[in-house]
């Protein structure tokens, strides 16, 4: 047993031992069902603060040589899979977290024969029983040569694979020989019976030479059916608040919102914070940088600060996460940015529409961080003017509502060029901002409806308020707004719902500069 080479299972005997643990074993019925196949190779990326590592430690006491590890799954869900007790401790592993041979970036140029020698060494000691290998042997050789004198093969579990891409964001040669050293390692080799990577970030994407093509992805993009090991799931989180006595409203509310495969997920670091310290609370902070978020949002994509406005205001955005070339520097649309920002945890993926959105109140708060500040000039000063429009709504003073949507295009007219039916949108959603708090996330272009921007406001259940159905012109007229809504029946969209109706049909006229408002009630009938 080593460092690397069928090592302890210490690690995972510690995350049993902490206050809060959620059972995720069942991940190795997933891996069990990989080995000695094909389609062995899995790359398993997500955030931050998602548990990453957790996983890694818990196939490494599962599947290591190393440890005796019975003990340690005895009442977990591991113990119902069939092939439990066929592969417990009978692997021999080698473990690799590459971001310990990164400490800094003047290991870069130094790191894989680092490892390559740190490993082959342990191997020496592991295998005593075979022939000695050369000081300087590529680890693929010395793989190869134990596999056909042993004929034993080898399970792999690599965390931060893509640390490389982050401290390495600008040296591409650097990026294409780690590259070439995982496909070297890995493509074609007898030796692997599993291979499970995690990181951040999806494969890179390197033309057709350094394609690492024999892995199967598992992302925040494209979870596939490992969705429920990303997090913490709806009914994982509601158990431990029956547990710790907190109002399980505000941890969804503040720590809910990832969608990964039809599951609700939720960032599962945040909600052991919360529970642990009882308080509710960003903790993003801990470990993402303020800064971290703000070098992407500020990047000069036309329609990306559109995007970020319509966002905040709890509206969605489709995206095209297609040609995103998974790293950190080669961005050619706002497309590519919003992609990376979905792997990074700041927003999430709705694989059904195509959509992004900002999933919590804890990422909320962590974008309007961002936003105040230069760059984004007077956007905050709009969203604090949102109550106040809502209440106005709410009153059907149609004057103050046009006046309040005056001043929100004019406090961001730098971010908002006013040049079509979308920055409109934007200004409707910022300044609707405030209605998170009782209304559920705005409806976009309705399905019943052949409007280019409408939105629909929906209480929350126990929310006493009226439902919104807004329609939006351009260079038209309000009024003209509130009969599409009634000819193309817009508000039966919402048949089902029994209280107060409010239309509000808004105009933006683009020669006089002005918006105009007309409000309307429909009846609970």
């Amino acid at each position: 047993m080593g460092i690397y080479v069928n090592p302890r299972n210490v690690a995972f005997r510690r995350i049993l031992n902490g206050d809060i643990y959620i059972d995720k074993t069942d991940l190795i019925l997933e891996t069990n069902n990989k080995i000695h196949k094909p389609d062995c190779f899995l790359c398993v990326s997500r955030p931050r603060r998602f548990g990453k590592s957790m996983a890694a430690d818990m196939l490494v006491a599962y599947y290591s040589k190393g440890c005796e590890s019975q003990e340690l799954f005895a009442g977990k869900k591991a113990e119902q899979i069939p092939s439990f007790k066929k592969h417990l401790n009978q692997h021999h592993v080698i473990r690799l977290d590459v971001q310990r041979f990164l400490e800094t970036k003047r290991d870069l140029d130094r790191f894989i024969g680092e490892m390559e020698r740190r490993i082959v060494s342990e191997l020496m000691d592991e295998f005593s029983e075979c022939g000695k290998f050369e000081k300087q042997t590529r680890l693929k050789d010395a793989l190869e040569s134990l596999f056909y004198e042993t004929g034993q093969g080898f399970v792999f579990i690599i965390d931060e694979w893509d640390c490389v891409f982050r401290m390495a964001k600008d040296r591409k040669e650097i990026q294409k020989e780690y590259l070439d050293f995982l496909r070297g390692l890995f493509k074609g080799a007898e030796y692997v019976e599993l291979a499970y990577m995690t990181g951040i970030l999806p494969i890179k994407k390197y033309g057709e030479h350094s394609a690492i093509n024999i892995f199967g992805e598992y992302s925040m993009v494209d979870p596939k059916n490992l969705g429920k090991y990303f997090g913490f799931t709806s009914e994982e989180v509601l158990e431990q608040c029956h547990l710790y006595g907190a109002d399980y409203g505000e941890i969804e509310k503040w720590y809910d919102g990832y969608l990964l495969g039809g599951l609700h997920i939720y960032n599962p670091k945040s909600v052991v914070d919360a529970l642990t310290w009882k308080k509710i609370k960003s903790y993003w902070t801990g470990t993402e940088t303020y800064e971290a978020l703000k070098v992407y949002i500020d990047m000069n994509f036309d329609g990306l600060k559109e995007a970020v406005t319509t966002m905040l205001g709890n509206g969605r955005c489709r995206i095209n996460t297609r040609r995103f070339q998974n790293d950190m520097t080669t961005f050619v649309t706002k497309d590519d940015v919003l992609t990376l920002l979905v792997h990074l945890g700041y927003l999430t993926f709705d694989e059904m529409t195509e959509e992004v959105y900002i999933p919590n109140q804890e990422i909320q708060q962590e974008f309007l961080n961002v936003i105040d500040g230069p760059g984004w000039d007077g956007l905050i000063q709009a969203l604090n003017r949102s109550e106040e429009l809502v209440r106005s709504t709410w009153e059907m003073d149609e004057k103050a509502v046009a006046e309040g949507l005056g001043r929100i295009h004019n406090e961001t007219a730098s971010i908002l060029q006013y040049n079509n039916e979308n920055s409109l949108t934007c200004t409707i959603l910022m300044a609707y901002y405030s209605a998170r708090a009782y209304y559920a996330n705005p409806v976009m272009e309705m399905p019943a409806g052949k409007g280019f921007a409408d939105v629909i406001y929906i209480p929350k259940q126990g929310m006493d308020k009226p439902a919104l159905v807004v329609e939006l012109k351009w260079d038209k007229s309000a009024k003209g707004a509130i009969e599409q809504i009634k000819e193309r029946g817009y508000a039966d969209w919402i048949a089902g719902y029994t209280g107060e109706i409010l239309l509000v049909g808004v105009n933006y006229d683009k020669g006089e500069k002005v918006h105009q408002c007309v409000i309307e009630k429909l009846g609970k009938d």
